[in-house]
């Protein structure tokens, strides 16, 4: 069976049906799934709403530096979302870094049209519109734009699209140039029911959590937890492979400095692959990979360098 159960979809108005706002206090207590060293730190986390331009409600958390030196906005995988990273996010909080992480419109908390979006010009509208949003306050602080997986994509889609908004890129693990990939008949499925059935929902292929990570303790986290997407309109997952092309041209106007984050032991993305691609940038890149590591760096044991050598790049920046 190659579409996932979903109840009676419904093509999705965009400017209609979306989640009201005063549920984000309710939401706040009630969407985390326990997950091992997800608490510690002092720092807490706010949950919020922003309006994107067509009225659509995104969900997001907030983790304020006391005195912050920068602000971080994060953007998650096309399986994952905000909740998932609470850790990392709660410590660059604590290391006066302003953390914004957005949960992408339908997915995460945002259950208005889940697994659907209009395209991915909309997404990277969302992205922008909200970094816009952070520029009108405290302008003179640095925007670093973080993409993670799938979240890559968008990140490096945002300079190319809104030119002179952002002060560099982090890439975690991005899904720039990824291993796994619907089989060709199901790729030939979504096309035609893109044009037909643009709500029809089918699985994304990455639904097994020892893709992500090696720990057993964060593969039943994964399997547990309820926000995580586990299926996709053919609208959506189409404009994945649109996404893809527009970011041959995008790659040539990141004009500014990044850096690639890479697990050595990564099922789902191509290091090489991604790594050429990202050395292309006329920005300028710098590149690490991870002895024995796994696709989600946020899973791997306490301790782990990814998150130092996150900050100090920062650091380099923004002193």
């Amino acid at each position: 069976m190659d579409s996932a159960e979903e109840p009676t979809p419904q093509p999705p108005p965009w400017r209609e049906g979306a989640l009201e706002p005063s549920r984000a206090a309710d939401v706040n207590e009630q969407s985390r799934a326990k997950a091992p060293s997800l608490q510690g730190g002092g720092w807490g986390v706010g949950l919020s709403t922003f309006g994107a331009s067509d009225g659509y409600p995104l969900y997001l958390r907030h983790y304020p530096a006391v005195a912050p030196r920068a602000r971080l906005v994060f953007v998650h995988g096309i399986r994952s979302h905000g909740g998932w990273y609470e850790r990392s996010c709660r410590a660059l909080a604590e290391r006066g870094f302003d953390v914004h992480f957005l949960d992408r419109r339908g997915a995460g908390l945002n259950t208005a049209h889940r697994g659907d979006a209009p395209n991915f010009r909309r997404l990277l509208d969302d992205l922008a519109e909200y970094v816009q949003h952070l520029r009108r306050e405290k302008a003179w602080l640095p925007v670093f734009v973080c993409g993670i997986s799938w979240g890559g994509k968008l990140a490096v889609g945002l300079p190319y699209r809104k030119p002179n908004l952002i002060d560099g890129l982090v890439l975690l693990c991005p899904g720039i140039v990824p291993k796994v990939a619907p089989p060709l008949p199901q790729r030939a499925r979504i096309a035609v029911a893109r044009v037909f059935r643009p709500w029809k929902f089918f699985p994304i292929p990455l639904n097994e959590p020892d893709l992500f990570t090696a720990s057993p303790a964060w593969r039943e986290y994964i399997n547990r937890e309820p926000h995580g997407l586990r299926a996709a309109t053919s609208r959506f997952l189409f404009s994945s492979f649109s996404l893809d092309l527009y970011l041959r041209r995008a790659a040539k106007r990141v004009a500014v400095p990044t850096l690639l984050l890479l697990a050595e032991n990564d099922r789902i993305i191509s290091n090489a692959q991604t790594e050429a691609f990202v050395r292309r940038f006329p920005g300028g890149a710098e590149v690490v990979t991870y002895s024995g590591a796994h696709h989600t760096l946020e899973f791997e044991p306490d301790g782990h360098p990814w998150l130092e050598d996150v900050v100090r790049w920062l650091e380099r920046r923004i002193t």
